[in-house]
Formats: structure tokens, C-alpha cells, sequence
């Protein structure tokens, strides 16, 4: 992956910068053991950056809409870990990565909607 599509790729960009964020947390986690949820959550929450990068070398518009499909479960993975976080006792603030996520979910979203409106 080059790093200039990261600087100029929107989608690229916010989910590079949301799995550096979530690498953060799951430090966090580690630091007070919460191993297992922090290895669930950095799986998932990585994950899709990794997809969405994948789409720039999809070989058709239904592999595109694959990927990022693949990308939006991994979204609603991470955002039940998260919400796990939030609700249970113990667990660092997790509202600002809930909030950057909804945004990438409206996004990836809106990628698919108007892809597959595209689509012949």
C-alpha cells in the first residue's frame, strides 16, 4: 500500500487513523488485563482499514462492493465489543472510538448504496 493513498483517500485516511486509535485502546486493555476482549477488538476494529485498503485493487465493482461489505461487519464486530466496553464496570472511556466509527459506518455505507446503484 502506498502511504500517499492513505493522505489523499478519505475513506483510507479515516480508517487508518480509527485502527491507530483502536491499537491505543486495546493498549489500554492489555494494561489492565483484559486480554481476550483487547485481541477480539483489535482483530476486528484493524480489520477494517484492512478491507477498505483491499478495495483499491478490486478486480470488479462486485468484488469492490464485496470488500467494503466485508468492512461493514467488521464495523458491527467492533462496535459490540465497544458497546461492551462502555457498559461494563472497569473498562476505559470508549464514547470518542463509538463516535468515529458511526462516522465510518455512514460512510461505508454510502460507498456501497451508491455502488451498487452503479452496478449493471
Amino acid at each position: 500500500m502506498k502511504d500517499t493513498s492513505i493522505k489523499t483517500n478519505p475513506i483510507l485516511k479515516f480508517t487508518f487513523s480509527f485502527s491507530l486509535d483502536i491499537m491505543d485502546y486495546c493498549e489500554k486493555l492489555d494494561a489492565i488485563k483484559k486480554y481476550t476482549l483487547a485481541k477480539q477488538l483489535f482483530k476486528s476494529g484493524t480489520s477494517i482499514g484492512a478491507n477498505a485498503n483491499e478495495t483499491q485493487d478490486a478486480e470488479s465493482k462486485a468484488d469492490f462492493i464485496h470488500k467494503f461489505k466485508i468492512a461493514a461487519k467488521e464495523m458491527k464486530e467492533t462496535k459490540y465489543w465497544l458497546l461492551l466496553c462502555r457498559h461494563s464496570k472497569g473498562y476505559p472511556d470508549c464514547e470518542p472510538l463509538l463516535q468515529k466509527l458511526f462516522e465510518i459506518e455512514k460512510v461505508i455505507n454510502k460507498i456501497i448504496a451508491t455502488s451498487k446503484g452503479k452496478q449493471s
